[in-house]
């Protein structure tokens, strides 16, 4: 799996941060950013969590 922040979308709700800090993190910007690009199956059930949760649907997986 990997996972992308829609820098513009993101309004820093931090719950991904807070959901699944081993992938996500704060940018310079204060937005969200994915630390690690390709999943790893570990943390995939945080991630599908973290990308339904977002509210602004700025978390992508694929």
């Amino acid at each position: 799996m990997e996972v992308s922040v829609d820098q513009d979308l993101c309004i820093s709700c931090g719950l991904c941060v807070s959901s699944c800090p081993d992938v996500f993190s704060w940018n310079d910007d204060e937005k969200a950013q994915a630390d690690e690009k390709a999943v790893n199956s570990e943390n995939e059930d945080c991630v599908k969590d973290a990308a339904d949760g977002c509210p602004t649907d700025a978390i992508s997986t694929h």
